[in-house]
């Protein structure tokens, strides 16, 4: 399998787009570039790409519904996300419609580079471990099926409808059945990083995957929670 070396940027700016177009090349990176949302997300969808760099603040469509809309279309390339913001809920907003990562505007180039090299070694240490567990494909408890080589989950039959992250942390879940996970834990695992002060991010994903999987959201099945401690996967009888 050939490694993809294109990356996106989404930047209206044209000196950041072509920092960041210097830099990336020297490290063997194909750049492509667009400095408008909609075209942004236009060829983000048309093409394969192995990050895509978002600015928050853009023309005609914000980097927000961009990434949103991206990360509904069943496309998992990662998205790091620049913003000219510092207040939290930019950022927090940011991780909760599916971004991997954010920099705050100004930034130094080498930690640009430095978050880019890591977000594209977590995916090609998740494309190994995917590849070593081709034996492995479905993940089944009672009426709950997780087809981990499609990125599918059925519920009684039926097909849910999830975003990149909630699958992630399902499957994360549903893989070490029995595990609890404090919130620090599921940002460090599912999202890469150690968001310090943005635990309530996974709160919000944990509330959204109890309605998509569960019957009842306020007495979970699946997803238990363990006041004071964290959240636990079980798997229900019969």
């Amino acid at each position: 399998m050939s490694t993809n070396n294109k990356i996106l940027i989404i930047e209206d700016d044209p000196k950041i787009v072509d920092l960041i177009r210097i830099h990336l090349s020297d490290i063997g990176k194909e750049v492509e570039s667009a400095d408008d949302g909609v075209s942004g997300l236009e060829k983000a969808l048309k093409n394969d790409y192995a990050l895509i760099i978002l600015d928050l603040m853009l023309p005609h469509m914000d980097g927000l519904e961009v990434c949103r809309r991206f990360k509904s279309s069943n496309k998992f390339t990662p998205i790091l996300m620049l913003t000219a913001k510092s207040e939290e809920i930019d950022k927090v907003l940011g991780l909760e419609v599916g971004a991997d990562d954010y920099l705050t505007k100004p930034f130094g180039v080498r930690e640009l580079v430095a978050r880019v090299k890591a977000i594209l070694r977590r995916v090609e240490l998740d494309q190994e471990k995917s590849t070593k567990q081709k034996e492995s494909k479905k993940l089944e408890f009672h009426n709950l099926v997780i087809d981990l080589d499609k990125h599918l989950v059925h519920l009684e039959g039926k097909t849910v409808d999830l975003t990149a992250k909630e699958f992630d942390m399902l499957t994360l879940f549903a893989s070490h059945p029995g595990n609890t996970y404090n919130r620090e834990r599921l940002l460090d695992l599912v999202w890469g990083y150690q968001y310090e002060g943005y635990e309530h991010t996974v709160s919000s994903h944990i509330n959204r995957l109890r309605n998509k999987i569960e019957k009842d959201p306020t007495n979970p099945q699946y997803i238990k929670t363990l006041w004071g401690v964290g959240y636990r996967f079980e798997a229900p009888e019969g």
